[in-house]
């Protein structure tokens, strides 16, 4: 039986940036390595499970894919990433499950303050309208406590691709939350 033009639209809205609803193991893009971890009883994720891999890892192969073109609902660096696919895509290399959609990152438990944000924490923002305070956007903090924030992202932005960016006016107004991956 072939999907119908429903399932691929269906598909698309599930891999965006901005999707609104809760995970589910269906969601990821299928990796045999990666044990996927189930959501809590209220149908979302609240742990991200590291293992042993190290933050300066993440960041040297994140730095890796500089200026890899962004794409809407891509975790595929031959056709670009959106924000969400390239933090799926960074963190899977590593066996690292985490949710697909920026969105349903809102709901780890470990929040930490901005000024203590250190490299491999994840900082959310809303998404490009600022006045709705739901996380449409996010990167990976590459700067250490003390310094000026820094993160790489995908952005659909000026960079238009995976790029290094300080915290600047325009994303200090869309900052969410900072979360802590790596303990």
């Amino acid at each position: 039986m072939r999907p119908n033009i429903v399932s691929y639209i269906f598909l698309a809205i599930s891999f965006s940036c901005n999707s609104p609803h809760k995970n589910s193991n269906a969601e990821y893009p299928i990796n045999e390595k990666i044990a996927y971890p189930k959501p809590d009883s209220a149908g979302y994720f609240t742990n991200i499970n590291t293992g042993k891999t190290h933050p300066a890892e993440i960041i040297t192969f994140a730095r890796s894919l500089t200026g890899i073109h962004y794409k809407y609902a891509s975790t595929d660096p031959t056709q670009g990433f959106d924000c969400s696919g390239f933090i799926t895509y960074v963190f899977n290399h590593f066996g690292i499950a985490v949710p697909r959609n920026s969105i349903d990152f809102t709901f780890i438990h470990r929040g930490v303050r901005l000024n203590e944000a250190k490299p491999g924490d994840l900082i959310l923002f809303t998404g490009t309208d600022s006045t709705i305070r739901k996380v449409g956007h996010m990167g990976i903090v590459v700067s250490h406590p003390g310094e000026e924030v820094k993160f790489i992202h995908a952005t659909s932005g000026k960079a238009y691709g995976v790029t290094e960016t300080a915290l600047n006016r325009y994303y200090s107004g869309r900052y969410v939350k900072t979360i802590r991956v790596f303990f």
